[in-house]
């Protein structure tokens, strides 16, 4: 059974979820030009910091936690709950809604 909780967050998720620290975009574009946060797009990159000890399928089948604290993820774009904690912003989101790892 997975569960870890990282040291700087206060979350500890539940069932299938985890807790996503959003990765910054660039506040620059490749040829110069600032980019004002109006402009930016919502980050679909982030790291996990805390993830569940797993849940239950809609068949009651356990469900175990593929993700661990460390991974580099692509997720959608709107998904998850959005949190502020000591202003750090955060992710809680179903495992279910991670896209991919992002391999070093």
């Amino acid at each position: 059974m997975a569960t870890a909780v990282a040291e700087k967050t206060k979350l500890k998720p539940l069932g299938a979820r985890v807790v996503i620290k959003p990765l910054q975009r660039e506040e620059m574009t490749k040829s110069g030009i600032v980019l004002p946060d109006t402009a930016k797009e919502k980050p679909q990159e982030g790291k996990i910091v805390a993830v569940g000890p797993g849940g239950l399928d809609k068949n009651g089948n356990k469900v175990e936690m593929v993700l661990k604290v460390g991974d580099r993820v692509l997720y959608q774009k709107y998904a998850g709950t959005e949190f502020k904690i000591d202003d750090e912003e955060h992710l809680v989101m179903h495992q279910d809604d991670v896209l991919a790892l992002v391999e070093a």
